[in-house]
C-alpha cells in the first residue's frame, strides 16, 4: 500500500494533501520545495547528487542549480534547520537527509487541520464558505517554451487577483495562498475545502513574440462543474484590457448585480510603456521570495524597479514596491540602510510619490501607511490603510495589523490579523508574530506564546520573532526558555542591543507598551547597550 505520509523529527510530510505539518500546524512550502524534501526523505541515509535531484523534480526541463539551492534554503527555513543537522550539504556531491523518516497511512481519524486560532496556524480541512461569492485564482500554466517566462504568467495572475479583489461583493483569496498550489496537480474540490471558497479560476498563458493567448475557466469547487470559459488572443500591449475584461466578466458571473462604479474602479492605471510593466513584474517575482531571501534579492528587486521607473517614472506600482525595499533595508542588518533614518525618509518620499501618481491604487496608500507607522506617525498611517481598504474592500496583509499593534489599538489589531489569516490561509509568519505581540502588550502572555512559537518555527532566521518570544517567556518566569530564545536572537544578529536596536525599530505609540516590551527583553537577559 502506498504511503500517505512521511514523518521525520517533529514534522510530517502529507503526501495526499501535499503539505508539511509541524508542531504548530501547516508550514508553508512551495510545491517544488515539497518535491525536493520528499525525494530526499524517500532516499534518506544516502547522498543524493544535484543531477539526480534536478532530474527527479524538474524532469524534461533545463534549470540551473540555483533553483535547487533556493528549494533547499526554503526547506531548511521551514523546518528550522539553519545548522544543517537534518538536511546536510555534502560539498561537491549533493545533499543528505540525515534523519530517520517513517512512512505511514493517515487514517480518517487523523484530521490534517484544525481551526485557525491564537494557538497556531492550523486551519481546518474544510474552511466555512463566506456569506458572499468566494473565489481563488490559481497560478496559470505557462505554455511557453521558456521556463524563465514564469514571472510573466505569475504577474498576470497576480493582477487578475488584484482586479477581482476590488469588487466588494466578492471574497477573494490572497495571492500568497493561491500560489501554494503552483506546479501541483489541482483537485478543485480540495482547493475549495482548504481555502474555503466556492469557485476557482484556472487557466493557461502563452506568450509568443508580440502576441499573448490567455485561456481561463471558472469552476464550482462544490460540484466540479465549469461555470464559464473564455480564450483571448491579443497583442501583448492589450494585456491590461484582457485583465480588466476577465475581472469584470467573472464578477458578473458570480454576482447578480455588480455596481457599475465598481467595474470602472477595477481599471488599473496603465504604465506609459509595456516595458515598464514587464520590469515591474520581474521585480514582483523577485520580491515574492524576499521574505526568505537576502540582501542580494533586495538589490535584484531594486534593479528591476529602477529599470521600470527609467521607462515610466510615474508608474505607481513600481514606486510603491521600491519604497518597501527601503523599509526592509532599514529593518535588516544587510548594509548601510540598517537603522538609517535616511532609508525611511527615502521610503516615505517614494510612497508619497506613488500615491500622487495614482491616488486610486490601494497598494500605494498601504505602503505609505507602512512607512508612516515605522516612523511613529501612527494616526496618519492608519488613515492610509483605511484609504486602501476603501479602494479595495478585500485588501489584505499583515502590515495593517502590525501598525495597529504599534499604535496600541490591540483589539482592532487582533481582528485585522485574524481577518487577514482567513483571506490568506497560508499566511506569512509575520501574521502570527504580530498577533502574539498584541497578546503580549495586553499582558496575556500565555496566549502570546503559541502564535510566537509558530512564527519562530517557520522563520528561524528573523531576529524580531526570537526577541518577542524571549520577552514572553521571561514575563511568564520561564527563564530557561527565555534565555534560549534570546540566544537565538543574538545568533541572528550578534550586534543587537535593546537601546541601539529595539528602541529604534519598535516605535510604540504608548510609553507603557514600550516599557513593558523592553522590560521583558531585559528579563530575558538581552544586552541593554
Amino acid at each position: 500500500m502506498t504511503a500517505k505520509s512521511l514523518s521525520f523529527a517533529a514534522y510530517t510530510l502529507d503526501l495526499e494533501r501535499l503539505c508539511l505539518k509541524g508542531p504548530s500546524g501547516i508550514v508553508a512550502l512551495r510545491r517544488k520545495s515539497f518535491d525536493v524534501l520528499r525525494y530526499l526523505l524517500e532516499h534518506q541515509g544516502r547522498v543524493v547528487t544535484k543531477a539526480e535531484l534536478l532530474n527527479a523534480v524538474w524532469p524534461n526541463l533545463t534549470v540551473t542549480d540555483d533553483s535547487l539551492t533556493q528549494c533547499i534554503g526554503e526547506i531548511r527555513r521551514a523546518i528550522g534547520d539553519n545548522r544543517q543537522r537534518l538536511i546536510k550539504t555534502v560539498p561537491r556531491r549533493g545533499y543528505l537527509a540525515d534523519v530517520p523518516a517513517s512512512a505511514s497511512e493517515m487514517g480518517a481519524g487523523n484530521p490534517a487541520r484544525t481551526e485557525v486560532g491564537a494557538e497556531g496556524r492550523s486551519i481546518p480541512v474544510a474552511l466555512p464558505l463566506p456569506n458572499r461569492p468566494s473565489i481563488a485564482v490559481l497560478p496559470f500554466t505557462n505554455l511557453g517554451h521558456d521556463s524563465q517566462e514564469e514571472y510573466f504568467a505569475d504577474g498576470i495572475v497576480e493582477d487578475i487577483i488584484t482586479e477581482l479583489s476590488r469588487f466588494s461583493e466578492l471574497f477573494v483569496i490572497a495571492r500568497n495562498s493561491s500560489f501554494q498550489y503552483k506546479g501541483s496537480s489541482i483537485d478543485v474540490r480540495r482547493v475549495g475545502r482548504e481555502l474555503g471558497v466556492g469557485y476557482v479560476l484556472e487557466g493557461s498563458l502563452r506568450r509568443h513574440s508580440d502576441r499573448i493567448r490567455i485561456s481561463a475557466q471558472l469552476i464550482d469547487t462544490r460540484t466540479g462543474a465549469h461555470r464559464w470559459a473564455e480564450r483571448y488572443d491579443r497583442k501583448l500591449e492589450d494585456v491590461f484590457a484582457v485583465q480588466a475584461e476577465l475581472a469584470s466578466t467573472i464578477a458578473s458571473v458570480l454576482v447578480a448585480h455588480v455596481n457599475k462604479a465598481e467595474v470602472q474602479h477595477t481599471l488599473l492605471k496603465q504604465p506609459s510603456s509595456w516595458q515598464a510593466y514587464d520590469f515591474y513584474m520581474r521585480a514582483a517575482a523577485s520580491f515574492s521570495t524576499l521574505f526568505w531571501g537576502s540582501a542580494e534579492k533586495l538589490h535584484e528587486t531594486r534593479r528591476f524597479l529602477e529599470r521600470s521607473l527609467s521607462v515610466d517614472e510615474q508608474y505607481a506600482r513600481s514606486l510603491a514596491l521600491l519604497a518597501n525595499t527601503y523599509v526592509i533595508a532599514w529593518h535588516q542588518p544587510w548594509g548601510d540602510d540598517f537603522l538609517n533614518p535616511a532609508a525611511l525618509k527615502r521610503a516615505k518620499e517614494l510612497a508619497r510619490k506613488a500615491v500622487q501618481a495614482d491616488p486610486n491604487l490601494p497598494q500605494a496608500h498601504a505602503q505609505l501607511g507602512w512607512v508612516l507607522g515605522w516612523r511613529g506617525e501612527h494616526d496618519q498611517a492608519i488613515v492610509e490603510f483605511e484609504r486602501a481598504i476603501a479602494l479595495n474592500p478585500n485588501f489584505t496583509g499583515y502590515h495593517f495589523g502590525g501598525i495597529l499593534v504599534l499604535a496600541g489599538e490591540l483589539d482592532r489589531a487582533n481582528a485585522v490579523l485574524r481577518g487577514h489569516m482567513r483571506f490568506d490561509p497560508f499566511y506569512l509568519p509575520m501574521a502570527p508574530a504580530f498577533l502574539g505581540l498584541a497578546y503580549y502588550l495586553r499582558k496575556e502572555h500565555a496566549e502570546a506564546l503559541k502564535p510566537l512559537r509558530e512564527s519562530v518555527a517557520r522563520a528561524a532566521n528573523f531576529r524580531a520573532m526570537h526577541l518577542w518570544l524571549a520577552a514572553t517567556h521571561a514575563q511568564l518566569g520561564q527563564k530557561t526558555e527565555a534565555c534560549a530564545a534570546a540566544a537565538e536572537a543574538m545568533r541572528v544578529d550578534p550586534t543587537y542591543t535593546i537601546e541601539g536596536t529595539s528602541r529604534v525599530l519598535m516605535p510604540f505609540k504608548y510609553p507603557e507598551h514600550a516599557e513593558h516590551f523592553f522590560d521583558g527583553l531585559r528579563k530575558a537577559g538581552l544586552p541593554e547597550k
